[in-house]
């Protein structure tokens, strides 16, 4: 994913989450709203970015459309959610070591962004449709 298209998929994330929920997250995390946006869009890249590995897409631009695509959308219950459930594991750790937050605060964190992110990248794939 290039750095624009991060950005842009952090922002959908941010906003598809909603205000209440990043300031649920703030005090899971203890930290400010700004805080608790900053984590949250780590942790959406990385989950984007584990979705995009499992699914062996090469182009990194199209990583979340292609793995939508490939595993026939959300709907049906797709294999993506799946692929991000087990790459919550990592992703939490992962986050927790770059911003030192405790794992088992930032796991919590990713199960709630878990939905979220699949959500954003379901109407990505159908706007691409």
């Amino acid at each position: 994913m290039s750095e624009d298209s991060a950005t842009t998929f952090q922002g959908a994330v941010l906003d598809e989450l909603g205000d209440d929920k990043v300031q649920e997250i703030a005090g899971l995390l203890g930290t400010d709203e700004a805080g608790a946006r900053e984590v949250v869009g780590t942790t959406a890249s990385a989950l984007s970015g584990e979705a995009a590995v499992a699914e062996n897409v090469e182009t990194p631009q199209e990583a979340p459309l292609q793995g939508v695509a490939t595993l026939g959308g959300f709907a049906t219950g797709g294999l993506m959610a799946g692929v991000l459930a087990k790459a919550a594991r990592p992703v939490a750790n992962a986050v927790a070591k770059k911003t030192g937050l405790p794992p088992a605060t930032v796991a919590r964190v990713v199960e709630m962004l878990v939905p979220v992110v699949l959500t954003v990248l379901t109407k990505r794939a159908a706007k691409k449709k």
